[in-house]
């Protein structure tokens, strides 16, 4: 049956675009999304005054909008991005979630985790320095996380006098490295995001430029169709028994959808038990509902009393997951203490947790020329390989590039219980 799109009793689903971040240090990230908030009416008075009043007491002549976003006092003091921002504001066209994400390479892997839930990236560019190290080791996290729309953002263009050549010299450059990555959707736009040129307004100062302003783009890209809406899978999180005598009898198992689209009276076969059933209903809060579809959290109750748990899947018999406990994966490593074969460490996969060993470092990437290096022993903090695992437990996953839920994974460091390298 053909993927239709989901609505919830009758209404349309809610227009929410995740978008992240990405780019050098002082590339303007957190000015950007100051500006996006301010044009779009979505702050504050007392906030706006509040960054006003410390922008002059630090001596400047116009108002540090990066302020906004940076709200950690070490963030503040060094003028950097160093942990993930997420900021919330809507139109009237649509909602949207930003994830400002650090440049420095030492937080690569807060870009990463910013990122990983993103149906849209900008990669931000200095219109005076051009492609750096982290533009290229941006866009291939970005890539290797599926993120299937990409916008990039050459800023500070008010400081190369909104010189045409400028702009596309880097967007040729940047579509160029772009065709050797997974890159499906990729626009570009010249932007100020100081002065507000192309930001919500297009301004007067690029009267060459004749595409979009980047807030009608982020209005407009259409991102629905991105959702696997045809393999359906429910990873459980937790048996739901409340201890009540009116629901003496109730039983359900609550999660998150991951795909497809799930309705009453649907075969489904649990895994990784292979017992079947159908489902009997789907609570959302306090009613329940027709179809539940990605990424909707609710409750399936099923019409047999069978043994499910935290860890299990449920799905379609005629479409489930392979399980497999030998594993090849793309990883980030973000610790500094390197990853080398033969080590032991911890794997989180949607909702089963189990162990995993790393048989072999197959190769580590070179971001800027994109070289595999087969020589390689190991990885080392922020690099970019390919590794083959052999877990403890069968995981029930799919490819990445057809679900970027149940095709990803985190491995944790047992000892320290940080998280290491998601996929």
């Amino acid at each position: 049956m053909p993927a239709t799109t989901p609505t919830i009793e009758g209404k349309p689903e809610m227009d929410l675009l995740r978008f992240a971040t990405a780019g050098s240090v002082d590339d303007g990230k957190s000015t950007l999304i100051g500006r996006l908030l301010l044009d779009s009416k979505s702050i504050f008075e007392d906030q706006l005054e509040a960054v006003e009043t410390t922008s002059r007491s630090r001596g400047y002549d116009y108002t540090d909008l990066a302020l906004l976003t940076d709200g950690l006092r070490s963030e503040r003091e060094q003028g950097i991005t160093i942990d993930v921002a997420y900021r919330y504001f809507a139109t009237p066209n649509r909602k949207f979630i930003i994830a400002d994400t650090p440049g420095h390479v030492q937080h690569t892997r807060n870009m990463v985790t910013g990122a990983s839930t993103a149906d849209l990236g900008l990669v931000l560019v200095d219109a005076r320095h051009g492609l750096t190290e982290q533009s290229h080791r941006h866009a291939v996290i970005l890539s290797m996380l599926r993120v299937p729309h990409l916008v990039l953002v050459v800023n500070k263009m008010d400081l190369v006098g909104y010189d045409q050549e400028v702009f596309e010299r880097i967007r040729k450059e940047f579509t160029s490295f772009a065709t050797k990555l997974n890159v499906p959707d990729l626009e570009s736009i010249p932007i100020s995001a100081l002065k507000g040129d192309n930001v919500v307004h297009r301004g007067e100062n690029m009267p060459w430029y004749d595409g979009p302003s980047l807030m009608h783009h982020l209005e407009h890209v259409h991102f629905a169709s991105d959702r696997d809406l045809v393999d359906a899978r429910f990873p459980v999180q937790y048996v739901v028994r409340p201890k009540s005598d009116e629901f003496h009898d109730y039983r359900g198992y609550a999660g998150q959808v991951a795909g497809g689209v799930f309705r009453p009276g649907d075969d489904v076969l649990v895994l990784p038990s292979g017992m079947t059933s159908k489902i009997a209903g789907i609570d959302l809060f306090d009613r329940e509902i027709g179809e539940a579809f990605p990424p909707m959290s609710v409750n399936i109750r099923l019409e047999d009393d069978l043994d499910v748990s935290r860890g299990d899947m449920i799905c379609r018999p005629a479409n489930a997951p392979k399980p497999s406990q030998d594993i090849d994966a793309m990883i980030c490593w973000m610790t500094t203490e390197p990853l080398k074969p033969r080590q032991k460490l911890a794997i989180k996969h949607t909702t089963r947790t189990g162990r995993a060993l790393v048989k072999d470092i197959q190769y580590r990437m070179d971001v800027n020329t994109l070289h595999r290096d087969v020589e390689t022993k190991e990885l080392g903090l922020n690099e970019i390989g390919r590794v083959r695992l052999r877990t403890t437990v069968p995981l029930l996953c799919d490819p990445y590039s057809k679900n970027r839920t149940t095709g990803s994974f985190i491995l944790i460091d047992e000892a320290t219980g940080a998280p290491s390298a998601p996929e």
